[in-house]
């Protein structure tokens, strides 16, 4: 039996005994932690779009048969943004966006980077630096959300600073990679204190895919 079959095998018999132990987990929550327990290993192996897709479904599943735990679970992470909205001190003026879902295409034509808070439940955000016209001398952005998928392009003439959390998912810079559970990273690019743009990007999923590449 290989690892991933291992691990499979384990959390089948873990939710069983909880089954027989506990009413409150039925068949539709057991698969639905089943499907979250392989889509993690899909993207602890490198195959992201099959994991996401698994996660996808039974998080689904979740919603439909557990939707207290879910809602906790978004206020949770609501909270979480508020506070580090207070913590880094944006200013008022910035803009702040929340929505259920969210699709953000900077990778496709020129456009405005400006310092923004974004929040939300499941979008994707795919960010080239290469292509925007900076507002400000220095730009904080800050992507927070329960799923995301982030792609961020950085040319090597723009001074980029990154803190990034995330929880179960993975993290790709510049083709090394960190996945599975509880991963996090504090990157600045090469002559950051010297930029004349500088961007500051603080990223927070409870399930996350970041990958950050240069053009």
């Amino acid at each position: 039996m290989n690892k991933k079959s291992k691990w499979l095998a384990v959390v089948i018999i873990i939710i069983g005994t909880m089954m027989l132990l506990n009413q409150n987990i039925n068949l539709l929550t057991a698969a639905a932690l089943i499907l979250l327990t392989v889509g993690m290993l899909q993207v602890r192996k490198g195959d992201t779009r099959k994991g996401y897709r698994y996660l996808g479904i039974g998080a689904a599943l979740l919603l439909l048969d557990n939707l207290m735990i879910v809602f906790l679970i978004v206020l949770a992470s609501l909270a979480y943004f508020y506070s580090k909205n207070k913590k880094i001190h944006l200013d008022e003026a910035v803009m702040k966006k929340q929505n259920f879902m969210a699709r953000y295409y900077w990778d496709q034509s020129s456009w405005t980077l400006r310092s923004m808070s974004l929040w939300h439940a499941m979008g994707e955000v795919n960010a080239d630096l290469s292509l925007s016209i900076p507002e400000e001398k220095e730009t904080i952005v800050l992507l927070q959300g329960v799923m995301g998928n982030v792609r961020l392009t950085l040319p090597e003439d723009y001074g980029v600073e990154i803190e990034a959390s995330v929880l179960f998912g993975r993290i790709n810079l510049h083709g090394e990679q960190d996945s599975g559970m509880m991963n996090k990273l504090v990157w600045r690019t090469p002559g950051y204190e010297s930029s004349e743009h500088k961007a500051k990007f603080v990223i927070s999923y409870i399930v996350g895919d970041l990958s950050i590449s240069n053009p």
